[in-house]
């Protein structure tokens, strides 16, 4: 891998062109030199793009120009958001915009990881307050070897798939998917990665140092001066104490911290000396006593926000079948947190096409996320999925994907909806329960279910808390938010996010297993409401044949401009589609019922069936001519009757025996090397005899 600066978008506070084999990334970082007024968080923007141009494709569609992002572009754009944001200080507040541009793209390397790379060279070049370097690298495994940056062949064949971002000294953010591996091979493939990211990052600062701006980015940040924290805390801090010992319940719980930085406001702002200008800052002191009171708890008094123990995993319960006519569904719960999931199965024609610089694939199996406002009780638009909805979906994906059969077992195409009813904490880990007992549900023969749980972690540097199915509050205050999902026999994908540097490969081994035990207590609950895939699919389901067929027949089947493949469907009242695989012509027939099935069936082989010579048909007349009839013995199989082969005896016009339309029985006399065929009628005609028996 190799970076460059100094020759391409000069006009950005940094920019770079990192290099990974001929795969190429355009990376760039601006950063505005003021606040905007009202701002009250960090608006940082992270992009990237995969120009179809870079290798050497023209975008699909009527347009032909790249529109706007897929779902491939938004999830590499979040990885690089999540390692990155945690290491700007608290309170700047300065826009800054990260854009990566593919402008080139070979067939071997991906540009994902590359692009992690790039953003964090910009930044450091850029002079912004950011605590980096970070490196982003893409881990698998091959026949037992670790592999970094394998080629996507090599992902193709490995059996780990993990992307990994972390500094010299720690691991910042992991995502990916595995095929049930162990908890400690997972662990030795983040190893593998530290190495790896450890001279990524080294050669970023040598880049710096040779090449870097002469000043840093000038900034102010924006946080509550720590004399206003402690006068908080000397006015609230009790009822503080107070509020988070009590019974949770999630509306409760903020309209009392709301109720909390009233009497703040009140106390030292309306009654007291400070400044209404300075309200806000108030009310964000108090934040920051609740979290610190918070993790203070968990860590001396080993208690949590709703009294259950660290690796304890919140009341769940389930239900199966419970929409009539969806094709399967369930309800998963846990605590607060509730997804509807639901199962469609299509066909061939319902694959979601996938049109990348990198990729051309059809995607037989996908899953939706949607976390609408309702269920964290807010009024608000409902919109187009956004970056945090096709994350979580991916997510959920990922982890269902190592149990669901292939086509040659189930040759279904598989949607999985997931939808978000309520939130209290994960529930993408919900999502992958809801999905994985609808899919049961429908019938899908998976291979075994899978369950996500959500770890937490804080510490002190002194003391740690390992906390398990994290609450959303122990999410925000916390250390470590870790998904994790899996069978009973090993982890299927998973998730990280971590606030904090160093942490140690002892800590991060005992979550997993902590995670592997909460994970085994959720698998229980939900094989006590289905323990295995219903044996039958819905009675709403299509009924799926496949037939293989001489792949010359294929034209014969779908006719010209379609008409075969139409005038089957609409007579037969089934969906057929024809593809060609490895050679071999695929027929897939879905049927609402087995009548209809057989029908198409039948009409198929008809078409695919070759004449044999000696059989005899019924056959439809076609055309007439002066020298005989065209007769249709079989779909898209004529032969010619000549007009000595209607009667016996002399014929002087071929309408006197046969018309166009007419059904007639033949004999197949000859199929000849031209395949032209050559028919008789005689056999099914009265033979007019003499006297003695002999024909005359």
């Amino acid at each position: 891998m190799s970076i460059e600066t100094g020759r391409l978008a000069k006009q950005a506070n940094g920019s770079v062109v990192v290099r990974l084999g001929d795969t190429m990334v355009l990376s760039t970082a601006t950063l505005s030199d003021s606040i905007k007024e009202g701002t009250n968080f960090f608006p940082l923007t992270v992009d990237y793009r995969e120009k179809f141009a870079a290798g050497g494709k023209v975008p699909g569609g009527f347009i032909k120009r790249e529109g706007r992002p897929t779902d491939k572009e938004t999830l590499t754009a979040r990885l690089i958001d999540r390692a990155i944001r945690p290491l700007f200080p608290d309170g700047f507040y300065n826009s800054a915009h990260i854009v990566n541009y593919v402008v080139s793209a070979d067939e071997r390397h991906d540009a994902d990881v590359v692009a992690g790379v790039g953003a964090s060279a910009a930044l450091m070049l850029s002079g912004a307050p950011f605590d980096g370097p970070i490196a982003e690298v893409r881990v698998g495994r091959v026949d037992g070897e670790y592999i970094v940056n394998p080629t996507m062949t090599e992902t193709e064949d490995s059996d780990i798939n993990l992307i990994v971002a972390g500094k010299e000294d720690s691991i910042v953010m992991v995502e990916g998917e595995m095929d049930e591996v162990s908890e400690e091979e997972m662990v030795d493939a983040l190893d593998v990665a530290h190495d790896a990211i450890k001279k990524l990052c080294w050669g970023q600062k040598q880049l710096v140092e040779k090449y870097g701006g002469p000043n840093a980015f000038e900034y102010e940040t924006i946080t509550p001066d720590e004399e206003l924290v402690n006068r908080v805390a000397e006015v609230v801090g009790d009822q503080i104490d107070d509020h988070i010992h009590q019974k949770y319940e999630k509306e409760a719980f903020y309209a009392r911290v709301s109720d909390i930085k009233d009497a703040a406001v009140e106390a030292l702002i309306t009654n007291g000396d400070l400044d209404e200008e300075m309200t806000g800052e108030v009310r964000e002191a108090v934040s920051m006593v609740e979290q610190r009171r918070m993790r203070e708890m968990v860590l001396a008094e080993g208690k949590r926000l709703d009294n259950r123990r660290l690796d304890e995993v919140r009341a769940i319960w389930t239900d199966t079948h419970y929409l009539p006519r969806v094709h399967g569904s369930a309800v998963f719960t846990r605590g607060e947190t509730q997804v509807l999931g639901s199962v469609t199965l299509g066909t061939s024609k319902d694959v979601q096409p996938v049109d990348e610089v990198f990729t051309d694939v059809d995607k037989t199996f996908f899953l939706h996320y949607r976390f609408p406002p309702f269920c964290v009780g807010e009024a608000s638009f409902l919109r187009g999925p956004k970056r945090r909805e096709i994350g979580h979906g991916i997510l959920a994906e990922r982890a269902l994907k190592p149990v669901i059969p292939g086509q040659d077992e189930f040759p279904y195409t598989i949607r999985v909806n997931a939808e978000v009813l309520e939130s209290n904490g994960s529930s993408s880990m919900a999502s992958v329960c809801a999905g994985s007992l609808a899919l049961m549900d429908a019938g899908v023969p998976i291979k075994k279910p899978v369950a996500g749980i959500a770890m937490g972690l804080i510490t002190d540097g002194d003391r740690t808390q390992i906390l398990t199915d994290i609450l959303g509050t122990e999410d925000h205050l916390g250390d470590m938010d870790f998904k994790i999902t899996g069978t009973r026999d090993g982890i299927t994908a998973c998730q990280m996010d971590i606030k904090i540097a160093g942490l140690q490969r002892e800590t991060l081994l005992k979550a997993l297993k902590q995670a592997r035990q909460a994970r085994s207590e959720i698998l229980d609950t939900m094989h006590e409401e289905l323990a295995e895939p219903r044996a039958e699919l819905s009675r709403f389901a299509p009924r799926l044949t496949k037939l293989t067929i001489d792949p010359e027949h294929i034209g014969a089947v779908i006719g010209p401009g379609g008409k075969i493949v139409k005038s089957i469907q609409n007579e037969t009242n089934t969906q057929v589609t024809v593809d060609e695989e490895d050679g071999v012509g695929i027929v897939t027939i879905a049927a609402k019922d087995q009548k209809g099935a057989e029908a198409a069936i039948e009409r198929i082989k008809q078409i695919v069936a070759e004449p044999e010579e000696g059989e005899d048909y019924e056959g439809t007349v076609r055309a007439v001519k002066g020298f005989g009839a065209i007769v249709e013995i079989m779909p898209g199989k004529s032969g010619l009757l000549h007009i000595s082969e209607l009667d016996h005896g002399y014929v002087e016009n071929v309408e006197d025996y046969v018309k166009v339309g007419d059904k007639v029985k033949v004999h197949l006399l000859e199929v000849r090397d031209d395949g032209k065929l050559r028919l008789t009628r005689m056999p099914f005609v009265d033979d007019p005899k003499d006297s003695n028996g002999r024909k005359s």
